[in-house]
C-alpha cells in the first residue's frame, strides 16, 4: 500500500475516533437537557462548569432509581382528587389555610408515590427527575406557603394554581378549575363535585 493511503486511512480513523468519543457527551448533554429542562439551564448556571453540573443531574437520576417509585391506584388517585378538590373550594374563605393544605397534600401523594418528604431541598432534588417542568412552580408556591398569613390573596391564589400543576402532575392527571380530571391529552376523565 501507499504511504499517502495509508496516511489517509490513519487520518480518517482519528477523524471517527475523535467524532466518536465527542458524540458520547453531546448525546449525553442532550439527554439531560431534554429530561431536565430549565433545571439542566439553571443548574448549568449556578455550577462552577457544565460537567459538574451534567454530573450532578446523572446522579439525581441514580438516586431517583434507587427509591421504589410507583404510580397511585385508582382508588388513590379519586381520594386524592377528591381532597384537592376540598382544598380549592376552602380557598375562598380561608386561602392561607387552603394552600397549606395544598402544600400538604402534595406531600402526602409524593411519600405514597415514594418520594423521601423530609427535606425541602432534597424533594426538589429528587422531584427534578421526572417532573422538572413543574419544579419552579413547586419552588415558588414553597416560598408563598412559607409566608403564611404575611401572603396577600394573589400570592396565596397563584401558590394554589402552582400546586395545582405539582398536584396534577404527581398524580398523572391534570386538574382544572372546574374541579374536573383530564388525562394528559385533555379528556375529561373524573369530575369532582
Amino acid at each position: 500500500m501507499a504511504p499517502a493511503v495509508i496516511v489517509a486511512i490513519v487520518l480518517l480513523l482519528a477523524v471517527v475516533a475523535a467524532l466518536t468519543l465527542g458524540a458520547g457527551p453531546l448525546a449525553r448533554r442532550r439527554r439531560l437537557r431534554a429530561r431536565f429542562g430549565q433545571e439542566y439551564d439553571r443548574l448549568v448556571g449556578e455550577s462552577e462548569s457544565r460537567r459538574r453540573a451534567e454530573t450532578e443531574l446523572a446522579e439525581r437520576e441514580r438516586r431517583v432509581r434507587e427509591l421504589r417509585l410507583r404510580e397511585l391506584t385508582d382508588a388513590e388517585r379519586i381520594r386524592y382528587q377528591a381532597q384537592w378538590a376540598d382544598a380549592q373550594e376552602r380557598f375562598v374563605d380561608a386561602p392561607a389555610e387552603a394552600v397549606g393544605d395544598a402544600r400538604r397534600l402534595v406531600e402526602a401523594v409524593m411519600r405514597a408515590r415514594g418520594y423521601p418528604i423530609d427535606e425541602f431541598d432534597q424533594m426538589v432534588v429528587d422531584l427534578s427527575v421526572q417532573h422538572a417542568r413543574t419544579l419552579d412552580q413547586f419552588r415558588s408556591a414553597h416560598e408563598v406557603s412559607l409566608k403564611g398569613g404575611k401572603a396577600t390573596t394573589e400570592e396565596l391564589r397563584v401558590a394554589m394554581l402552582r400546586y395545582r400543576k405539582l398536584f396534577g402532575d404527581l398524580i398523572g392527571r391534570s386538574i382544572g378549575p372546574d374541579g374536573q380530571s383530564r388525562s394528559r391529552d385533555g379528556r375529561t376523565l373524573l369530575r369532582i363535585r
